[in-house]
């Protein structure tokens, strides 16, 4: 199977790359953290009309460039490497991702307004007792008229506090894990109803708790048929899981070459840590943990058009390893480091966080294992 990149692919790699490396530094980054509001727009801005990044893997048709999920996976590995806290995964990847597939006119110009980098989405999916499950939904979604009434709590809702919409999961019929009667709604942060607790996570993005009190929604809000929104959902979950192995690919790699460098340059009893071979070999092992993810992602992306159930397999496969390395490569990292590592000011200590909430997120190890049974 061919994994190299086309002419194109590697054109969008190499202007991102570049813009990162100029406007994203490690101190731009923890500038952006220790804001209230936990991001930088002129970023966004910058990745939609300068760069034209936010339409790279969206159709032709509506306003994109043609690309794919492949063109996900090399957008988020130079995200991941610059730890990049902008919300591609949860706009682009899942909010453009689920509603390029909704044909509707909603649908279409919120697709449109994504890529114009004015409209940010968050994915309210996740309830307090879901348990990284889909289709264990609480909320529930009522008819109302000629509309619906949407009731219920939504739990670590990444972006949630610079969202300008949801895309909220909620019952419209069956019970709480059945995996028909799960219903897709585009609700506007600003709602009647809808209250939001806003919190950083332990790498410093931004998350909420949700509420939904008696929302109020029209009939246009319902993306796709009533009741029969879980199969979609799961796909995007699946784009979703491996834009995420992408940018974890980015992540370990400065991992891997910040402990490089640190081994070249530090001394103890008079030679370089990278002189004592034991510390070779936790190299090497972290070299091939890293070398074996860009292969299992690949391949999972590559396998996103097959069957569901074959999709998942390739998927939860890709992410119980991913999650796996992760740990593996973070910790070793810290390890040689020492104590440093953990100190805000080091660029590691950041890295080593990332990659251990991409370790859970979307499902952690012992999910996908499950998963892939």
């Amino acid at each position: 199977m061919d994994f190299s990149f086309n002419d194109e692919q590697r054109m969008l790699r190499d202007s991102l790359s570049a813009y990162l490396a100029d406007a994203y530094s490690f101190d731009h980054y923890k500038a952006a953290i220790h804001t209230p509001a936990g991001w930088r727009p002129q970023v966004w801005r910058a990745l939609a009309q300068d760069l034209g990044i936010l339409g790279a893997a969206l159709p032709e048709a509506l306003g994109g460039l043609g690309g794919g999920p492949v063109d996900n996976l090399v957008v988020m590995e130079e995200l991941g490497r610059a730890l990049v806290v902008e919300p591609y995964l949860e706009t682009v990847v899942i909010g453009a991702g689920l509603l390029k597939r909704i044909e509707t006119d909603l649908a279409r110009d919120a697709v449109a307004r994504i890529i114009a980098g004015e409209m940010i989405t968050a994915l309210a999916w996740s309830e307090p007792t879901s348990r990284n499950v889909p289709a264990d939904i609480s909320t529930t979604a009522t008819p109302d008229g000629a509309g619906w009434r949407l009731d219920g709590r939504k739990a670590v809702v990444i972006a949630g506090p610079f969202a300008t919409h949801l895309i909220v999961t909620a019952r419209s019929s069956g019970g709480q894990r059945d995996a028909e009667g799960v219903s897709l709604f585009l609700v506007e942060a600003t709602a009647a109803g809808l209250t939001r607790r806003d919190y950083a996570t332990v790498d410093g993005r931004r998350a909420s708790e949700i509420a939904l009190d008696g929302v109020k929604l029209g009939a246009h809000a319902l993306l796709g048929e009533a009741g029969a929104g879980l199969p979609l959902l799961e796909l995007v979950l699946d784009e979703a899981r491996c834009a995420l192995c992408a940018e974890a690919l980015g992540v370990m790699g400065e991992l891997q070459r910040q402990t490089l460098d640190y081994a070249k340059q530090r001394k103890q009893f008079g030679h370089v840590l990278g002189d004592f071979q034991v510390l070779q070999h936790r190299m090497v092992d972290m070299f091939m943990a890293v070398e074996q993810s860009v292969s299992m992602t690949y391949m999972a992306t590559l396998k996103l058009d097959l069957p569901a159930g074959e999709r998942a397999k390739a998927v939860s496969a890709a992410k119980a390893y991913i999650g796996k390395a992760c740990k593996f490569v973070g910790q070793n990292a810290v390890q040689i480091h020492g104590g440093i590592a953990l100190t805000e000011e080091l660029a590691l200590s950041h890295y080593f966080k990332r990659a251990t909430m991409i370790e859970g997120q979307l499902g952690s190890v012992d999910y996908h294992l499950g998963r892939y049974q």
